[in-house]
């Protein structure tokens, strides 16, 4: 199968996370929308990013580049499509090939639902399309998010320690 060919388990094509954040939502959004912030928590346990650029505005960009514990990137851009203040944001990722080829797009909503000052997050992430070769990753894209969403908590935790 050549690199733009398209492929989408209807199992992992689309993945539901709900957390719950001892925080309230101003604060929850601002470290999942702010560069800094986003960079300390985004991508699995032992990853990190070189690169975290966000334009955040509908029509902005969001630019992350993993890098993983080897070594290697894994440049991700997407889009803005919609953006609530504090309550909701949308937006496109695609993982893109060494070739500059797009692997993987998926549409990402998250929603911010604060109650009692704690914050429940909801991540709805739908694969649109991917290349054959991005089956091992939609197999581990629940537990990526899973890693993600657990060091998001101790970067809102962190956050609300020095806030507060």
């Amino acid at each position: 199968m050549t690199a733009r060919a398209e492929f989408v388990p209807a199992d992992k094509a689309n993945l539901v996370l709900t957390r719950t954040f001892n925080a309230p939502a101003a604060l929850v959004y601002k470290v999942w929308t702010d560069p800094y912030h986003l960079a300390q928590w985004w991508g699995p346990h032992c990853f990190t990013n070189p690169v975290c650029e966000v334009d955040l505005r509908p029509g902005g960009v969001i630019r992350i580049h993993m890098k993983g514990p080897d070594g290697r990137m894994y440049p991700s851009n997407g889009t803005f499509k919609e953006i609530v203040e504090n309550e909701r944001l949308v937006f496109t990722s695609t993982y893109d090939g060494e070739d500059g080829v797009t692997m993987l797009e998926a549409l990402n909503t998250v929603t911010f639902t604060e109650k009692d000052g704690k914050t429940e997050l909801t991540l709805h992430a739908q694969v649109l399309r991917a290349t054959e070769a991005m089956a091992p990753a939609l197999d581990g894209m629940e537990e990526g998010w899973s890693q993600s969403l657990e060091k998001l908590a101790t970067v809102v935790a962190a956050a609300a320690e020095t806030a507060g």
